[in-house]
């Protein structure tokens, strides 16, 4: 059977618009019958019975492209066109639309003056995604066939495309939806991926995003968060060549946290929900199969730790008294962000007897003093106050500048004490630069980022550390979540 094209549409007339699996447009059967003798060049479109209606010259729309390039929704949907162009139409059947669109008095005179009609074939769930990958001009990217016996999960692996768990396969009608997660082109570059340097389109980072399990509404949060990850600031091929084991931390801001269900409480840090387990190992992905971050290879990492499979995380703003994270850094409260810090792998902060805001400041000081070791200065931090310690500030009518300056206080470091040899340690600050006498403070100026986030019981907060801050490490970078 002929396939048609939307180049088969009239320029100028009716075009009708059915399915008889549609109560309303077998009802209006007669109305059809009746419109064509009053314009002859009446075109049919039927969806699934070539038979229905029973009328001449009736086309069968059977691979549903004449509905899907014409954003057919509801069946019967009658359109009039002019010049080439839809003029307007009406779906379902209303006698007083349908008159009023085709200038015919008299319409249905038996039939009820309207009844809805019925969802079209061409936006079946069952059916959408396969029409939207073989009709919206299909993937830029190079597919890749497997063979007829090949096993298409462990295929993946094979070529190397795994980050060690298996994947989602990404097909055309999967990436196809992914994509309808964003309004940006699938041909827009988002980023420049290091380490070797290669543009991301947004189609690339949807399959990527596929291969990590993601819904489609998590896609514009994959694509800011490798904005974030993929720029001088936060250099993303620094991170991937240090020995130290670092890497993207995401966490977000904003309204869309709810839309996403992204976990901000209970278990905030660890397993079980699918958007914060997906979005940053999309991320991850997209470092490893675009940009080739590969470990054992410019991924040099010592250790590593759990979290280069991704982790990502939402603070729990409205729990907290204080401002957010993006605030902080110049957001609005309704604007979206995730923001990417460096960091290792999280240190709980342990303290179940401290009443006052001033003893759990200080212990809590105690605990960041050791981040990456207690004579390294210089290194930014994240601290994942949890719900219970919050309460101390808020009691106290601590807000988080306070909060952050009392917390400075006790983040010096004595630097007779740190000098290398000191106590038979040879790791410290060198002597011989004039420092000796003086203190040094442990996290520079802005290097503390409070985060509110985690389960309503429980008096543990959580510390990560970071890599080196400036120009010659990784800098926090924010981005606005764009749909």
């Amino acid at each position: 059977m002929a396939e048609h094209s939307f180049a088969d549409l009239p320029a100028d007339g009716l075009v009708a618009v059915v399915k008889r699996d549609c109560a309303t447009c077998e009802m209006v059967e007669p109305v059809l019958a009746q419109l064509r003798e009053t314009n002859p060049d009446l075109m049919i479109v039927t969806q699934d019975d070539p038979t229905f209606p029973a009328l001449d010259a009736v086309i069968h729309d059977a691979d549903l492209r004449l509905s899907w390039h014409a954003d057919i929704e509801t069946v019967p949907t009658l359109i009039m066109r002019s010049a080439g162009e839809e003029e307007s139409r009406t779906v379902g059947w209303s006698r007083v639309q349908w008159e009023g669109l085709t200038g015919v008095c008299g319409l249905g005179a038996d039939l009820p003056d309207q009844r809805p009609g019925c969802g079209s074939m061409s936006v079946d769930p069952d059916r959408v995604d396969a029409l939207n990958a073989k009709f919206a001009g299909g993937t830029a990217s190079r597919r890749v066939e497997f063979a007829e016996l090949e096993d298409e999960f462990e295929a993946m692996f094979d070529r190397g495309w795994s980050d060690g768990l298996p994947l989602v396969p990404p097909t055309p009608e999967r990436v196809a939806r992914m994509l309808s997660g964003t309004s940006r082109d699938p041909s827009d570059i988002v980023a420049i991926v290091p380490p070797n340097l290669i543009e991301a389109s947004v189609e690339k980072v949807a399959i990527n995003a596929v291969m990590a399990g993601c819904k489609p509404e998590y896609l514009p949060v994959v694509l800011a968060g490798l904005e974030a990850v993929c720029n001088d600031d936060f250099n993303m091929h620094g991170v991937l060549a240090t020995t130290m084991g670092v890497g993207p931390i995401l966490i977000v801001n904003g309204p869309i946290r709810r839309g996403l269900e992204m976990n901000s409480g209970m278990n905030v840090l660890g397993q079980g929900n699918r958007a914060n387990a997906t979005i940053g190992r999309a991320v991850q992905l997209c470092v490893r199969n675009l940009g080739g971050g590969r470990p054992g290879e410019i991924d040099r990492s010592t250790h590593g730790q759990p979290g280069k499979l991704g982790l990502c995380f939402a603070e729990d703003e409205e729990g907290s008294p204080w401002t957010s994270l993006a605030e902080d850094r110049g957001f609005a409260t309704d604007t979206n962000t995730v923001t990417a810090f460096c960091g290792e792998a999280p240190r709980i902060v342990f303290d179940q007897m401290s009443r006052t805001a001033e003893s759990l400041t200080a212990s809590i000081a105690q605990v960041m003093l050791g981040n990456v070791h207690p004579r390294i200065s210089g290194m930014d931090t994240v601290l994942v106050l949890c719900p219970e310690h919050m309460a101390r500030f808020s009691d106290a009518g601590w807000d988080k500048a306070r909060f952050v300056t009392e917390l400075r206080g006790h983040l010096n470091l004595d630097v007779d004490s740190i000098l290398r040899g000191v106590d038979g340690i040879g790791e410290g600050i060198p002597a011989g630069l004039g420092l000796e006498g003086l203190q040094l403070p442990k996290f520079p100026d802005g290097g503390i980022l409070p985060v509110h986030a985690g389960g309503p019981a429980g008096l543990f907060s959580s510390v990560i550390g970071g890599w080196v801050s400036g120009p010659m490490g990784s800098v926090p970078v924010t981005k606005e979540i764009v749909r």
